[in-house]
């Protein structure tokens, strides 16, 4: 997709200043000119790197210096150069914002006006940013995304912790680059005394990537940079000791595990689980109600009240007739729970969603619990450190290396202060020794510029002077040669030496300027630092859970996918009814607390809770209505049975390997892939090992026999076949002749059933007792012994 029509209000549209401009379109003559389509592929590829990395550089991606994206900086600098900072104590009066929008588009920025308006709205939201930038008085939307108010109604002035930005931009620390027009001139970066990449986050899509950073605490921060300026080395462990994990603006709680968070912040990339937090309010009479005060980051309580009422009272799916069975439980189990929901946020309580219980006797954290498993009330948080580095590199990167490039950045940004605070301290103390020179002699100076044509020469000759204190000299007032400003002049100088001293000292010494920007670090949070909003505890994640009540039930099969649930074991198959042209594919007694699997042409397993299934009136119903199939596939096999069941899978190809039923399971209605076949191979019927019913337990298989379609036979030990919990391919089974398949293998304690068919297409099956199997018996990926079937094999199952 174009990156143009991706909307993100923070990026802008301009390249940043500096940065290779999009290429013109070639002229239809240049095209034409061309014999051969290389010269406009080269085009083509330089140019769209050249958009591609104006994009990144220019507006998706924050900068790890002072973590804004050049509209962002452009709105900051425009503001402070508006006087719309603090001075000293005392904020300036705020302004239109229209006005300030007009500035930014003006002098640096020539785009649209609606991406600098949303850049500043964000800004001044206290509910997207941690640490809001803009102070902003009027309307400027709401966490339930409410749009904010136009730019000719709302105001705006810098916030107090802006200045942490833009207080030393006047002090030689950063380049300055001309705006797009070379009229102005506009900061490549801000001198963030904080990494504000980490404080206030950031969000954004570019040409080829994106980024995600969450926000995070300002006095963990400041005491993580510290650390890692005393000691580069610092151990992971500690280092997340002392920034332990995101804080949103919103608070809400982290249920990942501490080692989760790590593993994202080590890579730079991840995702951790946030929820919401709640509080229990008693009411008269025994009654009760929970009250959501905080949410996770970018969910509304708009939105949690759309999904409750959405649970509440379903509505059709697109191309359904009526609810599915899916539906009308989660409607049941949340109904049962539930007896409604209301918003009662305001100006004073910011989140405050009212939940109240079917009845008293509900268990609060049941209802809570399915809530959470079916709503925003918990989502995940995606991490993607992603950003513009130092040396102007869009690049994914630990938290450590930005924690580390932004003190490079700072360190950096002390020398260049430091020199330039040096260079004004030298030029005023060769000013004030020229000054304490003629003082000295102020009769003769003053007789030298009554009587001189040239009394600036005259000076500079007779006493040794520079120009520069020649001219200051020659500048002074009157009432500035008085003996109280001797005075003067020796304290000062006394002052700047002391200052020289000190700058000269940090620039020469790496440990003074180390000690000086961790105190700086230090003053700086503890001006501006707060709690921690965002409790960290781990908890586990909320699972959708329906009750079933466990009973027996038999699962009947057709051949043709109908599925249905039948209460009870020992039911006569001779007594089930089928379609006209079905028939039955088998049956299997389990409990409703069990899971079916079905065994996809193409490898994937999907898996149906066995409650879920409908029951045994009619016909049943399709099990292609329970998952989504994908296309080109069909359904070749089936069980159903517990979860601690073993099974054999097997494919065409020779290939086997044993698993767990609940390895196999799926949340997810499009199955899992997790039984690998060739091209031109098919999955075998599913063989059970062990693990039968509660109330009918099998014993366990030893051995496995293998029969091809061409007749050939093998048992061997079931201990040679490999246990896969991912599933995969497996070994080999049946060493198969080059135009041979596996017609299947099964698993045996004493005898198998092998069905196929004989001529004329007639059905016949033969069962092998354990006499005959162990006439078969080898050692694993065998040839086998040629079997006198009188018919060609298709299956092989364990004679229960």
């Amino acid at each position: 997709m174009p990156q143009d029509l991706i909307h993100d209000p923070e990026r802008g549209d301009a390249p940043q200043a500096g940065e290779p401009p999009v290429p013109p379109p070639l002229p239809v003559a240049a095209l034409a000119a061309g014999d051969d389509d290389s010269s406009l592929a080269a085009y083509a590829q330089r140019a769209y790197l050249e958009y591609a990395l104006s994009v990144v550089k220019g507006r998706a991606l924050p900068d790890v210096v002072d973590g804004q994206k050049p509209v962002q900086r452009r709105i900051l600098y425009t503001m402070a150069q508006m006087g719309l900072g603090y001075s000293g104590n005392a904020p300036a009066k705020p302004v239109k914002s229209a006005r300030v929008v007009g500035d930014v588009l003006g002098k640096y920025h020539p785009h649209g006006d609606s991406a600098a308006y949303d850049a500043l709205v964000r800004m001044a939201q206290d509910f997207s940013q941690r640490y809001p930038l803009i102070d902003g008085q009027g309307n400027f939307g709401s966490r339930d995304g409410d749009g904010a108010a136009a730019m000719r109604y709302t105001e705006a002035r810098l916030a107090r912790i802006t200045r942490l930005l833009l207080q030393e931009i006047d002090q030689g620390t950063v380049q300055f680059v001309p705006n797009y027009d070379g009229a102005f001139e506009e900061p490549r970066q801000l001198p963030a005394r904080l990494p504000f990449t980490l404080l206030n986050g950031a969000s954004g899509i570019a040409v080829g990537m994106a980024c995600e950073i969450p926000s995070h605490n300002l006095r963990e921060v400041a005491d993580a940079a510290i650390a890692l300026l005393k000691s580069p080395q610092l151990a992971d462990q500690e280092l997340f000791a002392l920034l332990p994990g995101p804080d949103f603006p919103g608070g809400g709680q982290i249920i990942s595990a501490a080692a989760d968070i790590a593993a994202a912040y080590q890579s730079g990339r991840g995702s951790i689980k946030v929820r919401a937090r709640w509080v229990m309010e008693e009411l008269a009479r025994g009654q009760w109600q929970m009250v959501v005060t905080e949410l996770p980051p970018g969910v509304s309580a708009r939105k949690v009240l759309e999904e409750i009422e959405e649970l509440m009272n379903p509505k059709v799916r697109a191309g359904k007739k009526s609810l599915t069975q899916e539906q009308t439980q989660l409607k049941a189990t949340v109904q049962a729970v539930l007896d409604g929901v209301r918003d009662e946020s305001n100006k004073d309580a910011p989140v405050r969603l009212v939940i109240e219980p079917k009845s008293s006797r509900i268990d609060a954290q049941e209802l809570m619990a399915t809530l959470l498993a079916h709503t925003s009330l918990e989502s995940s948080c995606s991490i993607n450190l992603t950003m513009v580095g130092i040396d102007g590199r869009p690049v994914q990167k630990s938290l450590r290396q930005v924690l580390l490039e932004w003190i490079e950045f700072r360190q950096q940004t002390i020398t260049r202060r430091s020199q330039h605070r040096l260079g004004k301290v030298l030029e005023r103390i060769h000013i004030l020794e020229g000054r304490q020179l003629i003082l000295l002699n102020i009769d003769e100076v003053i007789a030298i510029i009554r009587a001189s044509d040239e009394p600036k020469a005259a000076l500079m000759a007779r006493f040794a002077l520079s120009e520069r204190q020649a001219e200051d000299i020659l500048e002074i007032r009157l009432r500035q040669l008085a003996r109280l400003e001797a005075i003067k002049i020796e304290q000062e100088l006394k002052e700047l030496r002391a200052e020289q001293d000190r700058l000269e000292d940090i620039l020469a010494n790496p440990g003074s300027l180390r000690r000086l920007m961790a105190r700086e670090i230090e003053a700086d949070a503890k001006e501006f630092a707060d709690a921690r909003r965002t409790l960290i505890q781990e908890e586990k994640r909320a699972v959708a859970e329906v009750k079933v009540l466990d009973e027996p039930v038999t699962v009947v099969v057709s051949n043709k996918g109908w599925v249905r649930a039948r209460s009870g074991h020992g039911h006569d198959p001779q007594g089930f009814n089928f379609k006209a042209g079905d028939g039955l594919y088998g049956t299997f007694e389990c409990r409703t607390v069990d899971v079916m699997l079905a065994l996809g042409s193409n490898g994937r397993v999907y898996s149906v809770p066995v409650a879920s299934l409908p029951g045994a009136r009619g016909d049943g119903q399709p099990l292609t209505t329970l998952i989504e199939l994908e296309k080109g596939t069909d359904l070749l096999h089936y069980f159903a049975g517990p979860l601690q069941a073993r099974l054999l899978l097997s494919s065409s190809g020779g290939y086997g390997f044993v698993a767990q039923v609940g390895h196999m399971v799926s949340r997810h209605k499009a199955g899992k892939a997790f039984i690998s076949v060739g091209e031109g191979e098919r999955p075998c019927a599913p063989s059970l090992i062990d693990g039968g019913s509660q109330s009918q337990p099998l014993p366990p298989a030893s051995h496995v026999c293998a029969v091809s379609a061409a007749g050939r036979i093998l048992g061997f030990a079931l201990t040679e076949v490999k246990a896969l919990a991912n599933g995969g391919r497996g070994v080999l089974l049946l060493d198969l002749e080059p135009k041979d398949s596996l017609a299947g293998a099964a698993a045996y304690t004493r005898s198998v059933r092998i069905a196929g068919l004989g001529r004329g297409g007639k059905p016949r099956e033969e069962t092998l007792e354990i006499r005959s199997l162990n006439n078969a018996l080898g050692k694993r990926a065998q040839k086998g012994k040629k079997g006198d079937f009188g018919f060609k094999p298709e299956s092989v199952q364990r004679v229960l």
